[in-house]
């Protein structure tokens, strides 16, 4: 998930609860790391290691897999190979930028988007993968800064991409959705509440059955559907409290998981509680989910092949995170799962493979915090590969 909120003094960069982009003063704009660095961490499996934070991960088997966010400002993107995570050059932003989110069809089509600085403005940004090199896409001209948060595609024909636009520094957050017809990405109307609002998951399993997730922007659920013809908004519970919707995914028209998290205080920096959704084919309802006694909020949620389903986020509060959560849907009950995550780290988004294969990422926090990457082997989740 990635949260970007306008305050009085500027622009507020906020991925989850990791200030990704609180220090900038300093920073080289050169690559920190070169491609295909790799460090070996104490006790873990070898794993890529650099400054700054993972928010995406996507997945086609257990030798294709693709993780994106940033770092020091610039984009940065990795690929698990089956053996080992390499960093892979990509289309840099003049003044820097971030990926947020990335969707894999094939090992020779995939997808990242995210937002790009520009002077005055924020710009959307997309960029595909077509089994060679990443290039740049053109993504439709907004009047205002435009921010994709989440990409989800179904074929090499199909693809949709969400986040928020806004027109001026004082006018309220609009959900934007964009959509890949195989040639071009093109702008689609979507349901915006009056007080404005955003998107921050989309999940899809056919051209007519799509769904995005966000909040308004007096923080309650937001929850859009696509039919095939045009998209609409859908109740969603409505438990006390601020509530927050992160991110959503899909297995069939009957079957669909969202979650985020709730928070009694109106600015969001206590702690949270778990927020989980289910869509049964009929309507969204609420389903338990373990809350630790310190707080806990979900970033990301990917579901398996044989109905079971992860959700991964942190502990703690949004502007200090305590350590990793995750959390696994059996057919019957949500659980917590322990890992091996260092202490101050949290994780953005997770990717299923098999019962035996899961990727999480995300970053330690702090003004230098670094990439974060977990592995599920069917026993433990671990640090590295």
């Amino acid at each position: 998930m990635h949260f970007l909120r306008r305050g009085g003094h500027g622009v507020r960069i906020l991925v989850g609860a990791l200030l990704l982009a609180s220090t900038v003063a300093g920073i080289s704009p050169a690559l920190p790391a070169a491609v295909g660095a790799t460090a070996q961490r104490p006790g873990a499996a070898a794993g890529f290691v650099t400054t700054g934070g993972l928010t995406g991960v996507a997945a086609t088997s257990a030798r294709d897999v693709w993780a994106v966010g940033h770092t020091s400002l610039q984009l940065l993107i990795v690929h698990w190979n089956g053996t080992a995570w390499r960093r892979v050059r990509s289309p840099q932003p003049r003044l820097g930028g971030n990926l947020t989110a990335t969707a894999a069809v094939s090992a020779r089509n995939a997808w990242a988007v995210g937002y790009a600085f520009t002077h005055p403005h924020i710009d959307a940004l997309i960029e595909h993968w077509n089994g060679t090199a990443w290039r740049r896409v053109s993504s439709p001209a907004l009047a205002g800064d435009g921010i994709l948060r989440d990409v989800a595609a179904t074929s090499a024909s199909d693809a949709w991409a969400v986040g928020h636009t806004v027109d001026s520094a004082t006018g309220p957050d609009r959900p934007l959705i964009e959509r890949w017809n195989g040639t071009a990405w093109r702008r689609v109307p979507s349901p915006a509440p009056a007080s404005g609002g955003s998107l921050s998951g989309v999940a899809a399993t056919s051209p007519r059955n799509a769904w995005a997730v966000g909040s308004t922007a007096s923080n309650t659920p937001l929850i859009v559907h696509w039919n095939g013809a045009a998209w609409r908004r859908v109740p969603s519970p409505r438990p006390g409290g601020h509530r927050l919707l992160t991110d959503v995914a899909a297995t069939s028209a009957s079957n669909a998981w969202a979650v985020g998290f709730i928070s009694t205080i109106g600015n969001l920096t206590g702690p949270g509680k778990t927020l989980i959704e289910r869509w049964n084919g009929t309507a969204w309802r609420r389903v338990p989910s373990p809350t630790p006694a310190d707080g806990g909020f979900l970033l990301g949620v990917a579901v398996g092949g044989n109905g079971s389903a992860w959700a991964v986020g942190f502990t703690g509060t949004l502007n200090s995170p305590k350590q990793v959560l995750i959390e696994h849907w059996n057919g019957t009950i949500w659980r917590r799962v322990p890992s091996t995550a260092a202490a101050g780290a949290a994780l953005g988004d997770v990717a299923v493979i098999s019962e035996r294969g899961a990727w999480a990422v995300g970053s330690t926090s702090g003004d230098n915090g670094n990439t974060v990457i977990m592995h599920w082997n069917g026993n433990t989740w671990k640090a590295g590969g």
